[in-house]
């Protein structure tokens, strides 16, 4: 590698997302101002306020990509959805309609599927 590539800044490498990314994209998300104590929550309860943001939410994809939250065991609201060390919490239904939350996000694939109990019939 030359040595002019290990002093160089990191901003001369950016992410390779980064084209596709708005540089601002965080001033537009919808739970700016919103405190930490909604953000991070741990709570279905306590994390409405920033459910409710993320419903009319314009970069929800971008804040995914970003936080990585299965990836860095996020404790909080990102995308939309609740998390707990990495894993997505579910809100329960009666709860989410009462605060108004459009019906709960369909959740991510699982890496791993568990292996069905249930042996398939042979026809």
């Amino acid at each position: 590698m030359p040595e002019s590539a290990l002093r160089a800044p990191v901003t001369a490498y950016p992410h390779p997302t980064a084209a596709r990314r708005p540089v601002d994209w965080r001033s537009h998300a919808a739970c700016v101002g919103l405190p930490d104590a909604a953000v991070f929550a741990r709570r279905p309860k306590d994390a409405l306020p920033a459910l409710r943001a993320c419903a009319g939410c314009p970069v929800p994809r971008y804040c995914l990509e970003a936080v990585a939250p299965r990836e860095s065991w996020f404790d909080g609201v990102c995308g939309g959805r609740l998390w707990r060390n990495g894993k997505e919490a579910r809100i329960p239904d009666a709860l989410a309609a009462e605060a108004g939350l459009p019906a709960s996000p369909v959740p991510y694939p699982s890496p791993h599927p568990s292996p069905s109990p249930y042996p398939e019939e042979l026809s």
